[in-house]
């Protein structure tokens, strides 16, 4: 796939297209510009010797997608490449300046969004009402960026961080004393426009986080048989709150989480379990192939 400062990558599907235009306006351009230029101080923190080796000479370059997947984090691929000053009249030392910080960013964002698909595929084939959800378990410095490939994806982000939602889990309730008064504390500082979220052990840890204002219980490690029982009885009482399951699912055993009384699926292999989609990224030269083929003799 070519491409140039003033026109975007072409995209793997049409659906990826519009989700990657529609989700691009979520995102702050100075937030951008602030962690690429981050990224780019932390991957050249001194000397530059390819680009002292390659010089100011004015070259195209070609990014291949080499397997199947969703394409995620276009706007940061295109930032980082703004920021060395990158224009049509690129100049080579620049582009692979920005080479490895791209493909990193390109690499792990659509692996995510690829399996987020998959994911979210797997949701629409029932007629479950619930949310498919990552979780807070993000890479530090990077987690705008995963959260972001999650919605390209198709699935929800969850929390974005400590300030978006109040999570009490099991570390707290016990430091508090109990469910009761951990709720009660955190709806003292969090007033009526923050949401409360309680991890529990049990139906009755969930029914007593509901009776003290819980918006959302987590039921959590409970596996399917335990779950959805204890989802129900929950339901029963406090119809208007919602369910989340969480702990130890995977791709393969997500539709077994589902049913009518689970509202959202939180999977923290979203991630940390995926796998990248590989791209390369070539300067165009006559003569040379940018698909870089398999050596298969040696002599």
């Amino acid at each position: 796939m070519s491409f140039s400062r003033n026109s975007k990558l072409v995209m793997m599907s049409r659906n990826s297209e519009d989700a990657e235009l529609v989700l691009s306006h979520l995102i702050h351009p100075v937030t951008v510009k602030k962690m690429v230029r981050r990224w780019l101080e932390e991957d050249t923190p001194s000397f530059d010797y390819g680009g002292f080796v390659v010089g100011e000479r004015e070259e195209a370059a070609v990014l291949l997608c080499k397997s199947a997947g969703v394409l995620a984090g276009v706007p940061f691929f295109n930032a980082i490449f703004e920021e060395l000053g990158c224009t049509v009249d690129w100049q080579v030392r620049h582009l692979l300046l920005g080479e490895r910080v791209a493909l990193n960013c390109i690499t792990r964002a659509s692996g995510i969004a690829t399996q987020a698909r998959r994911m979210s595929d797997i949701a629409q084939g029932t007629d479950w009402h619930g949310e498919v959800a990552g979780t807070r378990k993000t890479t530090p410095g990077f987690r705008l960026v995963e959260k972001y490939a999650l919605l390209v994806g198709g699935i929800s982000t969850h929390r974005y961080d400590l300030s978006s939602m109040i999570m009490l889990k099991d570390n707290h309730i016990w430091s508090a004393g109990n469910i009761t008064q951990a709720v009660k504390d955190a709806k003292r500082v969090g007033g009526f426009c923050t949401k409360i979220e309680v991890e529990c052990r049990s139906v009755e840890e969930a029914l007593e986080a509901a009776g003290a204002g819980a918006d959302v219980v987590m039921l959590d490690n409970f596996e399917p048989q335990a779950l959805h029982p204890a989802a129900r009885v929950i339901k029963d009482k406090f119809p208007h709150i919602l369910v989340e399951s969480s702990g130890g699912i995977r791709e393969d055993t997500l539709f077994k989480f589902m049913g009518p009384h689970v509202d959202v699926i939180s999977l923290s292999i979203t991630t940390q379990g995926y796998q990248t989609v590989d791209f390369s990224f070539k300067i165009q030269k006559q003569g040379k192939n940018p698909h870089n083929p398999r050596v298969q003799t040696s002599l």
